[in-house]
């Protein structure tokens, strides 16, 4: 419809205190608002989709890898 753009995500943060923002390094730690548990996905406040394996699709699109651990 004419008129009824979509608002670019995240449309703002209402927690108290604000979730870190996508580009932020603890963007993961935003409030889930929705997940798959089959998957293994979350969608978060910030708009980052964060995958149980540690990764993170920022809503740019950009795929941030997950932190490789070194073997100990």
């Amino acid at each position: 419809m004419p008129g009824n753009d979509p608002a670019p995500f995240p449309r703002g943060c209402a927690h108290d205190p604000p979730c870190p923002g996508p580009d932020a390094e603890d963007r993961s730690a935003a409030v889930g608002v929705s997940r798959d548990n089959i998957t293994g996905w979350a969608l978060l406040c910030n708009g980052v989709i964060h995958f149980d394996d540690g990764g993170d699709l920022h809503p740019s699109g950009l795929a941030i890898a997950p932190a490789r651990q070194s073997a100990a």
